[in-house]
């Protein structure tokens, strides 16, 4: 059979699909299409576990021509909007599964109840759910690290990585005083390399980091492919950041993680926790009115975690 997977949004909302590709690829022999956004499209194409992949587009002729080439025989929406789910139906796939929400769930004939919002799992676990409404036996098991790139460090020295941005799509943070107080509580360590990393949407912070930085640390301007910038991140030691996409492609690495979320339910770590090993990962909940005590203890954690690292 070919199966079409879908989630054509952010980086991270991709990424919450891994887990559920890399079961299907191994526990069965159905041929694995996904359908992405451009932002995805080549880190989809690199994926062993994947077989093809489709470009979205709000062209509904040529988005229609391209699943139709495919002669998908079930899709599994991870995330769904209207446009895509009419395309799905005009496609006239004979199975449709996605989550019952929305007016696109109209055009879904496989419809699954989540409720995502009352965030009894994780989003990577919803979406593995939706995969269980298609076969219900299979096997749920994953092998980590569901993205696999490797680069060479040119120095021996761990190094700790700070993405200070929110990326436009964070509801929790630290101030940016406070990732030069934490890079600024650790920088006395011997053999560790201390860098920040800005996206392209993170000029503003990367510029106040820059103007207040008083201690040695590498800037890099993270103008590279989403492939190059796995690569980059699969050197660190450590990943502290916000929740965004760089903290889930971190995650699908399965490197250690230090990471702050809103404390709403909707925007915690129970819901957008990343893709790797639990004990990989350290989330904080911040408020958006933290103070100082508060600070401490995610300080304390960084040096414990440094100490676990050294």
């Amino acid at each position: 059979m070919n199966i079409l997977v879908t989630r054509h949004d952010k980086i991270g909302d991709f990424m919450t699909t891994l887990p559920m590709l890399k079961i299907l690829k191994k526990y069965t022999k159905h041929k694995v299409t996904v359908l992405v956004s451009k932002i995805n499209f080549d880190l989809a194409k690199s994926l062993p576990y994947v077989d093809d992949v489709i470009l979205y587009t709000e062209n509904t002729t040529e988005l229609l021509g391209e699943i139709h080439a495919r002669k998908i025989d079930v899709s599994i929406s991870c995330f769904i909007d209207t446009h895509l789910a009419w395309v799905l139906f005009l496609a006239r796939i004979p199975e449709r599964y996605g989550p019952a929400t929305k007016l696109a769930q109209i055009f879904l004939n496989k419809r699954v109840k989540q409720r995502r919002s009352e965030v009894k799992m994780t989003e990577w676990e919803y979406n593995v759910d939706l995969l269980k409404a298609f076969i219900p036996d299979i096997k749920i098991h994953i092998d980590r690290p569901l993205l696999e790139f490797k680069k060479e460090k040119t120095e021996d020295k761990k190094i700790i990585a700070f993405h200070a941005g929110y990326g436009g799509s964070s509801d929790g943070n630290l101030t940016l005083d406070d990732y030069l107080n934490l890079a600024r509580s650790i920088s006395d360590k011997q053999n560790l390399k201390i860098v920040f990393t800005f996206g392209p949407d993170d000029g503003d912070s990367k510029d106040y980091i820059e103007e207040n930085l008083d201690f040695k640390a590498d800037i890099i301007d993270s103008k590279m492919s989403l492939i190059e910038f796995c690569e980059m991140i699969s050197t660190f030691d450590l990943f502290v950041s916000t929740s965004t996409g760089p903290m889930h492609l971190a995650g699908g690495l399965n490197i250690k993680t230090m990471s702050f979320f809103g404390d709403s339910l909707f925007a915690s770590s129970k819901r957008w926790a990343t893709i790797s090993d639990k004990k990989k990962q350290n989330n904080f909940e911040v408020p958006n009115d933290y103070g100082r005590d508060y600070y401490k203890n995610v300080e304390n954690k960084l040096k414990e975690l440094i100490n676990e690292i050294q």
